[in-house]
């Protein structure tokens, strides 16, 4: 994808950065259309940005240069670093997410074109870039966030070569901690999530920040059942994560 296809829309609200770029952070709007999302990324009082937004049909808006620290992560960390936006690149996808569902109740899909047109742009600015990791909201802000969701297509994202997916061997879904459990089990459980980047303390103690992190490792990679309990199929998914 050359740039010449991206239309222009400033928004203000960004900085200096202060480190490389090494993240490469997928949200959804989670606003009722993506033309009030545009008016907030681009309104100097809502305080917050993104490089770029994704409207269904494909269409890109560029809302801050790619040099720059746009303030799309919030409050977050991924592998001890708390300063995201100055260390990634974000991308809103225009998408209710779990703030507006369908009349049917549940989460609105994200459209074709829409995920073609995500997937160019992440290619792109991964050549660009170097190799970046592909991650979401929800991964870098587990206990705050949800997006991109359990409806994002990550399975496909990394067909395309856009982040990782585990070799998932079981589906057994028996429980093994659930919150408030003390086991060195969950020690090791707290140092494999901290291996992979997530913001773990090694506790011994299944604690909410730690349901938090199982439910988005499930939001992600076990997207039929997102529960937060920390099951044998949950665990396999992990332990693949750390494999890869």
């Amino acid at each position: 994808m050359s740039n010449s296809g991206i239309l222009r829309s400033h928004s203000p609200n960004f900085d200096n950065r202060t480190l490389p770029i090494s993240l490469l952070v997928m949200h959804y709007t989670g606003m009722k259309t993506g033309k009030e999302a545009l008016e907030r990324l681009c309104d100097e009082k809502s305080k917050v940005s993104s490089h770029y937004l994704v409207f269904e049909n494909g269409e890109i808006h560029q809302l801050v240069p790619e040099n720059k620290r746009a303030w799309h992560a919030g409050i977050s960390s991924w592998k001890g670093e708390k300063d995201i936006n100055s260390c990634s690149i974000g991308i809103e996808i225009v998408n209710g997410g779990h703030n507006y569902l369908d009349a049917d109740g549940k989460i609105p899909e994200y459209k074709n074109d829409q995920l073609k047109a995500v997937i160019a742009l992440s290619k792109r600015i991964i050549n660009q870039h170097g190799k970046l990791e592909f991650l979401g909201h929800s991964d870098i802000a587990p206990s705050r966030k949800k997006d991109p969701g359990e409806h994002f297509p990550w399975e496909y994202m990394a067909s395309e070569g856009l982040g990782k997916w585990p070799l998932i061997k079981s589906d057994d879904r028996r429980a093994l901690f659930e919150l408030n459990d003390r086991d060195r089990g969950v020690s090791i459980v707290q140092t494999g999530l901290a291996k992979l980047g997530y913001s773990a303390c090694v506790t011994g103690v299944m604690d909410q920040s730690t349901v938090d992190i199982i439910f988005a490792i499930q939001r992600r990679y076990r997207q039929d059942q997102v529960d937060g309990i920390l099951d044998i199929m949950t665990m396999e998914i992990i332990k693949s994560l750390l494999e890869i």
